[in-house]
């Protein structure tokens, strides 16, 4: 067995085994759903939970402003956002922006590729947002954080790589071990942070391109949407054929369109871009 086979039996082992260490959610995070597990929660209590934090909530106050939702008159502050945006869509938007935390590491060459990981996410998960609001009934900021958290895997096989400067000097190896293993380490830290299941079985669903269910789910929205990102460059999912993905097929769209250059979708993809950047 090579080294690369090894590093990967070795980390499904430890999570087969419940032996391997899982990021836990940020802080403020776990406050949102503190306050949103109380049925009767109300604005004011939520925007304490997330006022702790002064850059999520001006990225917040900034979404409530933007084109994204459209609003008339110019939001100033915090409990005025979560009024015009609803405590359900800013618990899952709130929830998804505070995972940009978990992105960082102290390695140069760690830090790069979360970082990079991080951009590809609020790729998918600007188009994930104008797929669910065109082409299905689910919600758009549902799919927006789903999208936001669909490769969250990579983060353990990183703190693993970081004690093994062979896999970080061979980038191919790397990602062959990424793309091997990251869904199933997805699954396990979305179940462990509590994710509904629609939600936590998407690491490991997105990438079964035939996949069969009977309706439009988050899965079929991350697998058009990350397909969607790949378009055109040397990824080797840019190598598949989308008429063979069953999720087009699902959501209605034609094999050979790209949502980027879809008339009027296009802008809002761009829109919901730039209120995660």
């Amino acid at each position: 067995m090579s080294s690369e086979e090894q590093f990967c039996q070795k980390l499904l082992d430890d999570i087969e085994n419940d032996r391997l260490v899982l990021p836990t959610l940020p802080e403020v995070a776990l406050r949102i759903r503190e306050a949103m597990d109380d049925p009767n929660v109300s604005v004011n209590r939520l925007a304490d939970a997330i006022s702790s934090d002064a850059a999520l909530s001006a990225r917040l106050i900034r979404v409530a402003n933007s084109a994204l939702i459209r609003g008339v008159v110019k939001v100033d502050n915090l409990q005025t956002a979560i009024t015009r945006m609803g405590l359900t869509f800013v618990r899952n938007l709130a929830t998804g922006l505070a995972m940009e935390q978990m992105f960082q590491a102290t390695n140069d060459l760690v830090d790069a590729k979360l970082r990079e990981v991080w951009q590809h996410s609020i790729e998918v998960a600007s188009i994930c947002h104008v797929l669910a609001k065109h082409y299905t009934r689910l919600p758009p900021d549902q799919a927006t954080l789903i999208g936001l958290v669909h490769e969250i895997g990579i983060l353990p096989i990183l703190t693993a790589a970081e004690e093994r400067p062979d896999f970080l000097t061979d980038a191919q190896a790397l990602d062959r071990i990424i793309a091997k293993i990251h869904p199933r380490i997805g699954q396990a830290i979305l179940e462990t942070w509590g994710f509904p299941e629609e939600l936590s079985c998407v690491p490991t669903q997105y990438l079964e391109f035939s996949r069969d269910a009977e309706t439009p789910d988050y899965a079929d929205i991350v697998t058009v949407a990350s397909l969607q990102t790949f378009a055109g460059s040397n990824h080797p999912l840019a190598q598949i054929d989308w008429n063979n993905v069953s999720s087009f097929h699902r959501l209605g769209l034609a094999s050979d369109v790209e949502v980027t250059e879809i008339e009027g979708i296009s802008e809002e993809v761009e829109e919901a871009k730039e209120v995660l950047m």
